[in-house]
């Protein structure tokens, strides 16, 4: 017979493995969050408004990369890259025939229009590819590593070093690039900018490029594998904005770093939910969690772990 000391060194074993497995899960699935969460951020940062229609761009680019690789038998990194452009032109067009006539409206409104914005890309989606579920058939596909006796998909460490990437990019083009820091000073204050010699209009229209670009990435992401790409997969952008606002709304670092916490939350939660004895609170529950978690953080950190605090005089 096996001692108490035994079973506990086995016991103990079994739920390291299991803790490492969805851990790795749950950065994986966290790094598709942030990549888009970054696209809500670069938008407000130069806009101060939340971009609903991200989600639609998600969408978008996934299936442009789809067309290039299947209809027009581009090599895959071509087809992301053919996706990534296109998206980034999407995006451009949306600032430059849409958005621009609201500069100096409300927030509120134009907030509004990229919701509208969200379900005409939807449907502009349905009508050219339709509605079927469709494999893009990614290098990936279900290949798999072993580390630290933890089996992981290729794709998830593809989708880990793509975020990494991404962000390492954003860092060293707002901090050491010339129109970097012209968003900075957008993002600041639009008037002294404009004081400055800045055209806040390039600006604007850069951010939705940029935001187009990282959208293409996440759809490219959130797509691989067999039989993923189908038009729900711009529900991802709800389960990114606790990411994003966990963050702050404002900050690259902090919209990577509330992804991986939303992801290894919700992993984590249904992981571990019938452990701890809570089947009751229905399957739904991991998609709560992160939510939960978003409302106590904003309780201690209103403007997110890393979001810049905005100081008002009276």
């Amino acid at each position: 017979m096996i001692g108490s000391t035994g079973v506990n060194v086995v016991l103990g074993a079994i739920v390291s493995h299991k803790l490492l497995q969805l851990s790795f899960q749950g950065i994986a699935l966290g790094a598709r969050y942030a990549l888009v969460a970054l696209g809500f951020v670069v938008i407000f940062r130069a806009t101060q408004a939340i971009n609903f229609a991200q989600g639609g761009l998600v969408v978008a680019g996934a299936y442009l990369t789809y067309n290039a690789y299947h209809t027009w038998d581009a090599p895959f990194w071509l087809a992301v890259l053919f996706g990534m452009l296109g998206t980034a032109l999407i995006g451009a067009l949306i600032e430059r025939l849409v958005l621009r006539r609201m500069v100096g409206q409300p927030t509120f409104t134009v907030i509004m229009i990229t919701i509208g914005l969200l379900f005409v890309i939807n449907e502009l989606v349905t009508t050219v590819w339709g509605t079927d579920t469709l494999a893009l058939n990614d290098p990936w596909g279900i290949k798999t590593k072993n580390a630290l006796d933890v089996t992981v998909l290729v794709k998830d460490l593809w989708t880990i070093g793509l975020a990494a990437a991404v962000l390492l990019g954003f860092f060293l083009f707002f901090r050491y690039s010339r129109m970097g820091v012209a968003m900075r000073a957008t993002a600041v204050d639009q008037e002294a900018a404009l004081a400055q010699g800045i055209s806040v209009r390039r600006v604007f229209a850069l951010s939705w490029a940029i935001s187009g670009l990282v959208a293409a990435l996440a759809g490219v992401t959130l797509a691989s594998g067999p039989g993923n790409l189908n038009p729900n997969i711009g529900l991802i952008a709800l389960a990114a904005f606790p990411a994003m606002i966990l963050g702050g709304l404002d900050s690259p670092g902090g919209a990577v770093i509330g992804g991986l916490v939303i992801g290894l939350t919700q992993v984590l939660t249904a992981g571990y939910q019938s452990d701890l004895g809570l089947d009751s609170l229905g399957a739904g529950f991991k998609d709560v969690v992160p939510y939960v978690v978003m409302v106590l953080i904003l309780l201690v950190r209103p403007y997110g772990l890393f979001g810049t605090k905005e100081v008002r005089r009276v």
